[in-house]
């Protein structure tokens, strides 16, 4: 894929992944978007910089968002509705952003029904204040139940920069990693930005979110994706967004 720096100013242009498939834009279910007024503004937005499919994941953290797939494709059905009665065109589904704790690990257990995406891929994460003491074994159920996980923003998890041999040790369980956008940016930090690009350089990632939540994501990422600097990085990198069909 071939870019133009020419121009001081580059047009959005996100076609080249197609996918987002991490977000929070589903209206009242978690600590991203809040009205259905914002889940159509902000999905006329993504599609004005190229997005043609959105995949919303809402998060599932028992006692903070104690989300179900009930509750979360009640909201798609909200936003699915909004959006035809604007005329918006985007296919927009929904998964979730599980939290790797001990919660998870006994609905795995129990059989109980989990939100994929894609080809079975599923979103996790862990607490940015210190790594879940089960992540192998999640990792381990989820791939025996023929899960694909992939791990959101690794590159935020601080505390894992000091020991960057364990991004390979996860990677090596067959876990694919999902930068945020916005890391790439230093929008984060230095830091994290610095992570995320040793990431793609050792060719660890697979995949980029936007990561969506408020009105400050949304127009760090306009300026961004508007920017020389995000396409030099992205340029050459076989992403892989667009296979979640």
């Amino acid at each position: 894929m071939l870019f133009s720096f020419l121009q001081k100013k580059i047009q959005p242009d996100l076609s080249f992944l197609g996918i987002d498939m991490h977000s929070h834009l589903l209206p009242a279910i978690d600590d991203g978007l809040q009205e259905v007024e914002q889940t159509v503004e902000y999905v006329k937005e993504l599609q004005a910089m190229g997005y043609k499919k959105l995949i919303c994941t809402p998060h599932i953290l028992p006692g903070v968002h104690n989300n179900t797939p009930a509750t979360i494709l009640a909201a798609l059905a909200v936003a699915r509705k909004a959006l035809q009665e604007n005329n918006v065109t985007v296919e927009i589904e929904a998964a979730a952003e599980y939290m790797i704790d001990d919660a998870l690990e006994l609905n795995i257990k129990n059989n109980e029904q989990l939100l994929t995406f894609g080809n079975n891929h599923m979103l996790i994460e862990m607490s940015y204040v210190g790594p879940s003491p089960n992540l192998y074994q999640v990792i381990f159920d989820l791939r025996m139940k023929g899960i694909q996980p992939i791990l959101a923003h690794p590159e935020r998890y601080e505390y894992i920069h000091r020991n960057y041999q364990q991004y390979h040790e996860i990677k090596d369980r067959d876990v694919l990693m999902q930068v945020n956008l916005l890391s790439l940016s230093g929008y984060y930090g230095p830091k994290v930005k610095a992570i995320a690009l040793r990431l793609i350089k050792d060719g660890l990632v697979s995949f980029i979110g936007t990561d969506m939540h408020h009105a400050n994501h949304l127009n760090a990422t306009k300026a961004f994706v508007s920017s020389k600097e995000f396409y030099k990085i992205v340029e050459g990198v076989e992403w892989q967004n667009k296979t979640l069909i």
